[in-house]
This record gives C-alpha cells, structure tokens and sequence, in this order.
C-alpha cells in the first residue's frame, strides 16, 4: 500500500482515518486538528466578547465526517455552557444563503465548523454574516482575513512543516503504523477589529493582550 501522510484531518480517530492516535493502523498517519478538542475554548471567546450570549447557531457540512463530528461537538458544549445551539447544515455552496435566512433574527452569534466547502466559501459566508450582523468563530485565519470576527485553532504552516517530517521517516523505511499521530502545538487566536467595529462590538483588551494577530 501507498503510505499517505496528512497534514490537517479535523478528527482522524472519529472520522475513522485511523484506529488510534498512539497506533494509526494502516498506511496512513500525520498530523491531526483536533477540531473538536478547541470547541470550549472558540464558544468561551465568544461569550467574552457577547455580553449576554443566549442563542448560538452551528454551521456544518453535514456531509464531511469531521465537520459533523465538530458540530455534534458545539451542541454538546454549548448544552454545557447553557446556550440554545440551533443546527444549519449545508452541503453545497447553493445552500448558504438560504442557511442565513433560517437563522437570521433567531440567533446571536454563528459558529463555523470546519470544512473546504466552509473555507471556499468563507468570502460569502462572512458577507451574509455581516449583513445579518452576526458575530462569526472560525477555526483558521483565513476566515477572519475574509472577514470573519474571530478564530481560533491550530497554526496550519506549523502543521505543514512538521508534516515534512513525516515524509522523512517513511522515506527512511519507517512504517506509517509506527508513526504515531501528532496533535497541534502551536494554536492562535485572530480578531477582526474592523469586522467588530462594524459589528458595534467592543473587542475586551484582555482578549486582545492574548491574540496572536488582531487585523485593522
């Protein structure tokens, strides 16, 4: 079998990519996201920037494993943290906006799963979030540089190039079974200041003393 090496699986023991972390079992192994393992603390930044948050919405592409795991996830977390979680799924760009105009006025806040149907779309998404002024959380920058409010989640270049490594091993004979799989240890929290301003939101500065990136 081909060995495969992955840079950014969202949740490869849930998702079924591999069987452990510790012991992949197969041909594949790499670098996880753990997607899942950041929902608490993306729905905390949240409630530090709303005052008062009640009603959540969680966007997912139902139809990718990982993205579905992480939204089961942000309804489990937000049950805990005393939030109304209410679902929009999408599996193709056209269901977007139809998505926004289910949850507009209902919600007050949007939480986005991760998913390249997600990150293609993060221009539009980011758009009908702000026409329907709803704050957004993301998992990776390139939302928040498409307008996004925030995100928080692993640093993808330091996935990418600890990747490298990988490929290095099994070239040098070692067998991607033995090759455990790593979690991130680099995350990074991003805000919009110009996306809250516009919001009418006032970012604390004790969230921003903590962001890695805040864009003007």
């Amino acid at each position: 079998m081909i060995p495969i090496v992955f840079a950014a699986v969202g949740d490869p023991v849930g998702s079924g990519v591999v069987k452990s972390l510790a012991r992949p079992g197969g041909n594949a192994t790499g670098l996880s996201l753990q997607a899942t393992d950041a929902v608490g603390k993306r729905l905390q930044l949240l409630g530090e920037v709303i005052t008062g948050l009640r009603r959540l919405a969680i966007m997912a592409n139902s139809g990718n494993p990982s993205a579905a795991l992480e939204m089961r996830e942000a309804e489990a977390t937000a049950r805990t943290l005393g939030l109304e979680g209410v679902t929009s799924e999408i599996r193709r760009s056209e269901d977007i906006a139809p998505a926004f105009d289910a949850i507009k006025g209902r919600v007050e806040a949007l939480y986005v799963c991760n998913d390249p149907l997600a990150t293609t779309n993060r221009v539009r998404i980011s758009t009908l979030a702000s026409a329907a002024r709803l704050p957004t959380m993301f998992i990776a920058r390139e939302y928040v540089e498409a307008g996004g409010l925030m995100s928080y989640g692993a640093n993808f270049q330091d996935l990418y190039r600890r990747t490298a490594e990988f490929v290095d091993k099994i070239l040098r004979g070692t067998k991607p079974d033995d090759i455990p799989v790593e979690q991130p240890t680099k995350f990074d929290l991003i805000v919009n200041l110009t996306t809250a301003k516009a919001l009418g939101l006032e970012i604390p500065p004790t969230l921003l003393a903590r962001a890695d990136e805040v864009i003007e």
